[in-house]
């Protein structure tokens, strides 16, 4: 497979975090003449995943599998297939066969990295899909009544409020590639997804993080539509971006893209019942703190609230051309 990061004419755009919301926006970016590289999440330990991290000792494959599935260019009914998660048989419940194929791979080809990289060749995905690190990591929790939680899919259900996540071990080693990635990007993306245990868990890499810092590219964060109950309850944008500066000690972002269209009444309170809420845009906060605010209808609702991420990914690519072009 050609490798389409030779052709300068496209810019390279890294993009970090994990979850549902991170690949649907890929699904719009792989539209546009973008050189991606997705820099994903290893620190799942729920589920399939987490059953698989456990038993094979190997790297969460779902938050991976669900990039592959967005930046694919397949039929949809291999896609599907990926997504396919069995409901029945003993020891096959509850998994997806995705996952099962990239354990596979590992198996393989010996390595994990390399499992998916073939496996995107195979799956013509458009782009680059990395692992934040070749070895899971453990997510953890200190609350504000000072207890730890241990465990990624813990922290949420916990019912206490986050004072800070950390990660074991803390000094971690990321992807070469990953690295070589952030340091040839052109812009860098980060979210959405789940504030503490899908992004914070990429910028808490040591060296991922002062890649960021030390990058030219321009960088964004792309905020959360509704806030997560036993994460990011009564959040702000600027709670959010206050977070990930008290995690990682610096200011990353050039620019925060939200939404701030009208969200109906109705969806906001079927969400409510679950004791979600809409992340309100404290405008003046957010701006005194040096971001510069991407705001317009960016949601769509059908049985979730999701990005538009046919919107999203216009407002995305015309940052990335408009900073392109005064580079030049």
């Amino acid at each position: 497979m050609t490798d389409s990061r030779l052709d300068s004419a496209r810019p390279n755009i890294v993009v970090i975090g994990g979850g549902t919301g991170l690949s649907v926006m890929l699904r719009g970016l792989k539209e546009k003449p973008l050189d991606i590289t997705a820099i994903v999440t290893v620190a799942d330990d729920g589920g399939s995943s987490g059953i698989l991290r456990s038993e094979l000792e190997m790297v969460p494959p779902g938050d991976i599998r669900n990039v592959l599935t967005a930046l694919a260019d397949v039929e949809p009914l291999l896609g599907n297939m990926l997504e396919y998660r069995f409901e029945k048989g003993q020891g096959l419940a509850g998994h997806s066969l995705g996952n099962l194929i990239l354990a596979a791979m590992r198996d393989i080809t010996g390595d994990f990295v390399t499992g998916v990289r073939e496996l995107s060749r195979v799956f013509a995905v458009r782009g680059r899909v990395l692992p934040a690190a070749h070895d899971a990591i453990v997510l953890k929790a200190e609350m504000t009544d000072g207890t730890i939680v241990v465990g990624e899919s813990k922290i949420p259900k916990a019912g206490k409020v986050i004072k800070r996540v950390f990660i074991e071990p803390a000094d971690v080693a990321p992807l070469d590639e990953a690295i070589d990635a952030l340091k040839q990007a052109d812009a860098i993306l980060v979210g959405p997804g789940s504030l503490y245990t899908s992004i914070m868990p990429n910028l808490l890499v040591p060296e991922i993080t002062r890649t960021i810092v030390e990058s030219k590219a321009l960088k964004m964060f792309i905020c959360n539509v509704m806030t997560q109950p036993g994460e990011t309850d009564n959040y702000t944008v600027s709670d959010h971006l206050k977070a990930v500066y008290h995690h990682v000690g610096h200011h990353l972002f050039d620019y925060v893209i939200v939404n701030n269209g009208e969200i109906p009444a109705q969806v906001q309170n079927r969400y409510a019942e679950k004791g979600a809420k809409v992340v309100p845009l404290d405008l003046e906060e957010v701006t005194k703190n040096g971001y510069k605010v991407i705001g317009d209808q960016l949601v769509l609702f059908r049985t979730y609230l999701r990005h538009d991420a046919v919107k999203l990914s216009h407002h995305i690519y015309q940052l990335v051309e408009s900073w392109m072009h005064k580079k030049r």
